[in-house]
């Protein structure tokens, strides 16, 4: 069995510090094999704030897996943030900004689809793309295939005509369907969602797209508190649990919805409670 952490939007420089003291506790508590975090680690990417970001992460002593945000990319500082757009992500939280995660039972591929030219949508190209393919078509029908960006490749159809996909996301999603990606993990919203897409014309399977809102950030929906999802697999089955934060006065993350679905012939199978 792996048990992930999926976290997103953390948004350091503009957090509540009870839900960030709960989420550490909570994150500790559960033990996940990984902590993916799908970008946004800090408010305006500054240096302070990307430090602490790195302190809470390491604070959590277990692997983690992230990529860059929007928000992790300079906002003011034009030099910056069109000749050195990665500088302090890279230098606090981690030089590689697509990652990968790969054992006997997961394939993890991150992808950045922060841009400087891009201030708030996101961006994916065809060579990304591409060796993520690669990676997806070696990896085998038993290992959990996995994709993380920041920018949704579907936007979650809760979240709001307003939400947009990531650019060229709907060509981007089927060429890594085709190629053997099962679960797309992202953020940017400030949104949870799971959502089964349908197959589509290219591909006969069905993906699970899983979009956390913020773990941290005093910036909340008003219809949810922070929160994170829980993602527990084994042979073939696969639990997604929502973890929220629902109020200041409260001391910890709880368990507020569970799906699970099965690996059919077809992509993922919902199953009854």
């Amino acid at each position: 069995m792996r048990t992930i952490a999926h976290v997103s939007d953390l948004h350091f420089g503009r957090i509540d510090p009870a839900a960030s003291a709960a989420l550490g506790a909570a994150l500790r508590s559960l033990k996940p094999d990984l902590v993916i975090v799908s970008g946004d680690l800090t408010q305006r990417a500054r240096s302070e704030q990307f430090r602490e970001a790195a302190e809470f992460l390491a604070g959590l002593a277990t692997p983690v897996l992230a990529v860059p945000g929007n928000h992790d990319v300079p906002l003011w500082h034009a030099l910056a943030r069109f000749l050195w757009p990665y500088h302090g992500y890279r230098r606090h939280i981690a030089v590689e900004l697509e990652p990968v995660h790969e054992d006997a039972e997961l394939l993890v591929l991150g992808l950045n689809s922060a841009r400087s030219l891009a201030f708030y949508g996101g961006r994916l190209n065809s060579e990304q793309v591409g060796r993520a393919v690669e990676r997806l078509r070696h990896a085998g029908r038993e290992r959990l295939k996995i994709v993380v960006s920041h920018h949704p490749l579907s936007a979650p159809l809760t979240a709001g005509p307003e939400a947009e996909s990531v650019g060229r996301g709907a060509r981007m999603y089927r060429r890594l369907v085709d190629a053997g990606g099962e679960v797309f993990l992202a953020g940017h919203f400030h949104h949870t969602a799971h959502e089964l897409a349908e197959p589509l014309a290219t591909s006969r399977r069905r993906a699970l797209l899983v979009h956390a809102g913020t773990a941290t950030s005093t910036r909340r929906r008003a219809s949810e508190g922070n929160g994170f999802n829980l993602l527990r697999y084994a042979g073939g089955h696969l639990s997604v649990v929502h973890y929220e934060h629902r109020s200041q006065r409260s001391t910890d993350f709880v368990p507020v919805t569970s799906r699970d679905y099965h690996r059919g012939d077809y992509g993922w199978e919902p199953l009854a409670h």
